[in-house]
């Protein structure tokens, strides 16, 4: 039956409204979803955006605290050999050359060097490059003239040795850049070989993109890549090296947004100093400002055309590349960018071949550990967490100057090495462990330190952290405490050395005993001190009071609690190797304070001067009394306990020193100085077992083996204006002359001098005395047996 035209059109209206109304709901449905995703777009690249904003106009990197030795400052009359010099040049990474063209190159020419430094920015001022020929008289500098004017040069300094690095947890490291220093040719190098339309591009090339597939299907493998410069600056900068689409993503969003935020210059000058260039141990070598020091040696502004180019070969692969490790390899990648550089005409095609027959020319490598010398750089550490937060050492950028001699720290762990070798073939002297610390005299700088046998060790720092007893190291303060009072004690008042018994805790009675088990009745004072005689030294030191001694000790730099008991006296106070040398540098500095230090100064990145730390002297103890000390401990270095020295030591050094062994020998110490170095020694067993050696049979045989090699100058002691020189009879304490047989000359303070004379008296019986004085044992242990 055939419908009505009403009821068709009603039907047809029913459809046409359904129509209608399912393609609204679906459009309102899609423009809310785009409304989102765009919502979703826009917050995804505005955080993308917040990030790069953040990171590239903040601090863009963690850069490492660089640590400096102390320089070496050359002059007429220095003591330094030719030979010396050169082992100095090639620490520094110098190269010999025939021409000194670059800074840090040098030649030898028999007792002539010649070099060019490098340029510096020292803690005091900026030091230019200079030529300079040095030559040589023996085993000294005879004069130094500039190379092109001939002109007297007074002093050159070099560049510090860098010897490490307090490096922040990612291990990266940079010496950065400004784009106007980067050498011209680097940076065409670059764009021919990275990024030829760099200039061009807005962060993405798509013509890069489709050139690189040519040059690669034609070459049958990669020798282009597509990425912009741009790219592989976001990729190194803010992206993790997974590979995925979604990381792609990013970066070609990153890519767009840093191109529309910052100049090309801005994002070029960010390349070169993040690109990675290579691996140094366990720190990345990052930007060409550091690969350049890594691979050649020098700063990137002297580099000749062929090292340029091989540097910007390495962006392809540091590995792969590697000029060290695959030199083949090397040379056709670089050969590769001369060509590239040639065909953009960046440089002639005379030039390019030029450079290709040139060698690579890199430095063997030389390691810049974050650690070269664990324990002085722990002491640094140390200090300088006083003022500085961990943060701020791994990724500010200092630069901090120490006072670390390179030199004086190599000789320190040779003579332990050879030393505790040979010790150790002796019965007892089995598992030694030693530690060390070695001060200028005049300045209490730290100039090496060993915190155990193992040099490269970076656990247990022994120099600072192990406290042992002291033994007979003591006994110069107890002597020192004495003589202040020079109406009661001067260096010939006769002392008893004989047995003697102390009241001790729990009624018991303490009778100590020399070394040799004797008792040597009265003796000059300083005769007492020179063989270290026990008794005499607890009689002396009961007299004067533990107490006041105590307090003697605290005014010469020891802040550590003592026990405060008889023994005291014969050194059971435990002291750490760097506080003995704290303890003696009180000594060697004639009664005045000089705290040890090891940080000259910190200085910022921008070179500003942070911090300092200036010599810093102070009278804690009588200057008289201190030199008095000091002359008989010179007699301990030639008639007593450190004789042994001068065997290998000239006998016009006019050493000082105290050997000081503790009970059962568990401890053997050696404290002494010369005119510009003070040591201190010790040498034990972790498990404080006894080792068998004595202070003069242990410790002081490194002191010496060390001390032959480093120091240059003599004693020189000057005696205060109330102190006075006067001609002694050592038998009867009375004044004599010059001429009269056996007579020796004293220091006294004013008004304490002997006052009545002695007739020079030269007979068999003096003489066979003073024969029979010399065949007694010296001692100096700290147990009531035993005292070294």
């Amino acid at each position: 039956m055939a419908q009505s035209p009403r009821k068709r059109s009603v039907r047809y209206n029913k459809a046409k409204t359904a129509n209608k109304s399912a393609p609204k709901w679906l459009r309102n449905f899609l423009l809310l979803a785009c409304g989102v995703l765009f919502f979703l777009l826009a917050s995804y690249i505005g955080y993308l955006d917040f990030n790069v904003r953040q990171q590239f106009e903040g601090k863009r990197w963690a850069i490492p605290a660089h640590v400096f030795a102390s320089p070496a400052e050359l002059y007429a009359g220095l003591n330094l050999s030719a030979d010396e010099l050169e082992t100095l040049l090639v620490a520094l990474r110098y190269r010999q050359t025939g021409q000194l063209t670059a800074e840090g190159t040098y030649l030898r020419e028999g007792n002539s060097v010649s070099l060019k430094s490098r340029e510096f920015n020292f803690w005091d001022q900026h030091q230019p490059s200079a030529k300079v020929r040095i030559l040589f008289n023996g085993n000294s500098i005879s004069q130094m003239t500039d190379f092109d004017s001939d002109q007297g040069v007074a002093i050159l300094r070099l560049d510090p040795e860098q010897i490490g690095s307090f490096y922040p947890t990612i291990k990266e490291d940079r010496v950065l850049i400004k784009l106007g220093e980067a050498p011209e040719t680097l940076v065409k190098g670059l764009i021919a070989t990275e990024d030829r339309s760099f200039y061009q591009h807005h962060g993405v090339s798509l013509k890069g993109i489709a050139r690189a597939m040519v040059a690669n299907l034609r070459a049958g493998s990669i020798v282009q890549g597509g990425s912009t410069i741009t790219q592989q600056l976001v990729k190194n900068f803010y992206l993790t090296s997974e590979r995925s689409l979604w990381r792609k993503i990013n970066e070609v969003c990153m890519a767009l947004i840093l191109e529309y935020r910052y100049s090309k210059d801005e994002i070029l000058e960010a390349y070169l100093n993040e690109v990675f260039l290579g691996q140094d141990g366990g720190s990345a070598v990052h930007g060409f400002g550091l690969a350049s020091q890594f691979y050649f040696g020098t700063s990137l502004k002297d580099l000749p055309l062929e090292q340029l180019a091989s540097l910007v070969a390495l962006v392809r692969g540091p590995s792969y590349y590697d000029p060290r490790r695959f030199q083949e390899r090397a040379l056709q990648r670089r050969n590769l960018v001369l060509d590239e550089m040639a065909t953009e005409n960046h440089i002639t095609v005379a030039q390019a071949d030029e450079a290709k027959a040139k060698p690579l020319s890199v430095i063997s490598k030389t390691h810049r550990s974050a650690n070269r010398y664990p324990a002085f750089m722990e002491l640094v550490k140390r200090q300088l967490k006083q003022e500085y937060r961990e943060e701020d050492l791994t990724s500010e950028g200092l630069n901090i100057f120490t006072t670390l001699d390179s030199r004086a720290q190599n000789a320190l762990e040779q003579s332990i090495d050879s030393k505790l070798a040979q010790l150790e073939k002796l019965p007892k002297a089995k598992n030694l462990e030693t530690a060390a610390v070695v001060t200028r005299r005049d300045s209490g700088e730290i100039a090496a330190m060993a915190g155990g046998r193992d040099s490269s060790a970076a656990g247990f720092n022994r120099a600072l952290d192990a406290v042992r007893p002291i033994g007979s190291l003591i006994k110069p303060v107890i002597y020192l405490t004495a003589l202040e009072n020079p109406a009661r004690y001067t260096i010939t008042t006769l002392v008893n050395d004989s047995a003697i018994q102390i009241k001790a805790g729990g009624g018991k009675l303490w009778e100590p005993k020399n070394y040799d088990h004797k008792q040597h009745g009265l003796i000059g004072l300083h005769s007492a001190l020179a063989h270290s005689y026990n008794l005499a030294t607890v009689r002396i030191g009961m007299d004067v009071g533990i107490g006041k001694i105590a307090k003697t000790l605290r005014s010469m730099g020891i802040n550590r609690e003592v026990d405060l008991f008889p023994s005291f006296l014969l050194g059971t106070a435990e002291l750490s190797p760097i506080e003995v040398a704290q303890l003696y540098q009180t000594f060697a500095g004639d009664g005045f304070l000089t705290p040890l230090r090891a940080i000259r100064s910190v200085v910022a990145a921008n070179g500003e001067r942070l911090q300092s730390y200036p010599f810093n002297v102070r009278q804690v103890v009588d200057p008289a009394a201190t030199y008095i000390v000091n002359t008989i401990l010179q007699e301990v270095m030639h008639k007593g306990t450190g004789r042994t020295a001068y065997l290998s030591i000239p006998q016009d050094f006019g050493l000082i020193g105290k050997t000081g062994t503790t009970n059962d020998s568990k401890d053997s110490w050696f404290a002494g100085y010369s005119g510009d170095y003070l040591t201190v020694v010790w040498i034990g067993r972790d498990d404080n077992k006894p080792v068998g050696l004595t202070g003069s049979s242990g410790a002081l045989q490194v002191w010496t083996a060390l001390m032959r090699q480093i120091s240059k100058q003599p004693v020189v002691l000057t005696p205060p204006d109330n102190v006075k020189l006067v001609w002694v009879d050592p038998y009867t304490g009375e004044r004599a002359s010059e001429e009269c047989e056996g007579a020796e000359q004293y220091p006294y303070i004013a008004g304490s001098e002997p006052t009545e004379s002695s007739a020079c008296v030269d007979s068999p019986i003096n003489r066979a005395k003073s024969w029979f004085d010399n065949l007694i044992p010296d001692s100096d242990s700290t147990s009531d047996n035993e005292n070294e």
